[in-house]
């Protein structure tokens, strides 16, 4: 059987203190977050926002921490693993992968990051209080049949039981009431933008024209869309689905799919966290999965992924 390795590039939400340790046990990505521009688009020391719980989750300082932790850790570990057939990246995770798939230098891409976090914290002020919510126990289908006109969205699709919903703070309070009441899990996320719904239009229109003004390459290996799950191979396709994925629903579910139509026998999540290797390996059990967060070094990735290359 041939097999098939899938990079997963996570979002926001799995950050914590220790998330770069992984890569700083590797001299060469050590010395390349040194002189990353991630320190200049947190506007502080890494560590201090890393030890601070508030800020640590905070938009403008997740999103670059989340691009830079992958970039690096793939870094530390791309010539130690065979080349990946596709890379899939989550909501910012998506801007990660095509650093991974070398369409992007990684310090470009964590400034875009930068610049991503700061366009849809602006569109998050011009209106109400927003918020994400993760719920399960109800169809996607049935789920939208109650979500208020222009109030709330489903941003993202995780399953077909599972989604996240964004929007109105307020009415999105009201509506976990009422979910809860019928039996759904209903959790809050410690997101305070309505990602990838309507509220973020004006961020996506911008954001493509920010990318434009850099040096974007062909990826090396197919990027999944998030937006759709197909597969994306040239760079007008890459720009214009990473800006129209900030303002329209993320299609998780079908990513996933497309690595299991794809022949994906193994996949590795970046990290930090293990979401991304959970759900996939709970919608495909046949798909060895695993997150960098459960080695303890990058010999002992190699070591797993090379025995199923075996």
């Amino acid at each position: 059987m041939l097999k098939r390795l899938a990079i997963l590039c996570p979002g926001q939400g799995g950050q914590h203190s220790r998330m770069f340790e992984f890569a700083h046990r590797d001299a060469q990505t050590r010395d390349w977050l040194a002189s990353s521009p991630l320190e200049s688009e947190l506007g502080m020391p890494v560590d201090v926002v890393l030890n601070d719980g508030t800020q640590l989750f905070a938009n403008r300082f997740a999103q670059p921490l989340m691009v830079a932790s992958a970039a690096s850790t793939w870094n530390a570990i791309r010539d130690l693993v065979p080349a990946p057939a596709l890379v899939a990246g989550y909501s910012i995770g998506e801007l990660s992968a095509y650093a991974v798939a070398g369409s992007l230098d990684a310090g470009a891409a964590v400034a875009l990051a930068g610049c991503r976090a700061r366009l849809m914290d602006e569109c998050a002020s011009e209106a109400t209080p927003q918020q994400l919510v993760a719920v399960s126990g109800m169809s996607t289908a049935r789920l939208g049949a109650f979500l208020p006109d222009d109030a709330l969205f489903i941003a993202i699709e995780t399953g077909d039981d599972s989604a996240i919903i964004g929007g109105d703070k307020a009415a999105a309070e009201i509506l976990s009431g009422k979910l809860r009441a019928m039996g759904c899990r209903v959790s809050v996320l410690p997101v305070g933008v309505a990602s990838h719904t309507p509220y973020m239009n004006a961020a996506a229109s911008r954001f493509l024209a920010e990318m434009r003004q850099h040096r974007f390459a062909p990826p090396v290996f197919p990027v999944v869309a998030g937006i759709s799950g197909r597969l994306v191979f040239g760079v007008e396709d890459a720009q214009a689905t990473l800006a129209s994925q900030i303002a329209n629903t993320i299609r998780w579910k079908d990513c996933m799919d497309s690595c299991a139509e794809a022949g994906i026998t193994i996949a590795l999540e970046l990290g930090p966290g293990t979401a991304l290797s959970r759900m996939l390996r709970e919608r495909h059990p046949y798909i060895e999965c695993r997150a960098i967060d459960e080695f303890r070094s990058a010999e002992g990735v190699a070591r797993w992924v090379g025995r199923h290359f075996d």
